[in-house]
């Protein structure tokens, strides 16, 4: 009977009753989504379900706390940046494919190799400081704290489309600051 339930429909049931049945009856739904998602971004089939059931164990109770209208978009957001910090944590260095609307160029998000090269680090502070205010915070936001697109929006209240921009430009403006800087 719950199965004939539409998305919207368990969402609210699970947030009135905190029963876990209506949320685990409506992620069930997506499991094979999730899973193409984060097999795509983390190459392993092991990964991507452990990825799959952390999200689901970290989602549970935090949707309490979002409006949800359109459940699965959400949550392929969610999974997506998921998986992207997943990436994050273990390379300094990822290719985001833009045709994902989360990202926009198939640069290599890379700025120094480590922060333990002190110079180059004080350096890279140093450019980031001469940043226009809304790039400056774009890319510390991004880069150092990994919030995503759509966390930088909600932070700072800029335009999705702005945000793109300020990260791209800000990276433009640091590579160029550092090659001056390192040469």
């Amino acid at each position: 009977m719950l199965q004939t339930y539409k998305d919207q429909e368990l969402l609210n049931k699970y947030k009135e009753t905190l029963d876990s049945e209506y949320f685990g009856i409506l992620y069930s739904r997506y499991i094979p989504l999730l899973y193409g998602l984060c097999l795509k971004y983390l190459k392993d089939e092991y990964k991507a379900q452990d990825a799959v059931m952390q999200i689901f164990e970290n989602l549970h109770t935090k949707i309490l706390n979002f409006n949800v209208d359109n459940f699965k978009s959400w949550l392929y957001k969610v999974s997506k940046n998921h998986c992207l910090q997943q990436l994050r944590a273990v390379n300094k260095e990822i290719k985001v494919d833009f045709n994902l609307d989360i990202m926009e160029s198939e640069d290599v998000l890379h700025l120094l190799d480590e922060k333990d090269d002190n110079k180059k680090y004080l350096i890279l502070e140093e450019c980031i400081s001469k940043l226009p205010e809304p790039q400056k915070v774009s890319i510390v936001l991004f880069f150092f704290n990994e919030k995503s697109y759509m966390d930088i929006c909600d932070a700072t209240q800029y335009s999705l489309k702005s945000v793109k921009s300020y990260i791209q430009n800000g990276k433009r403006n640091l590579k160029l600051c550092l090659e001056k800087k390192l040469k």
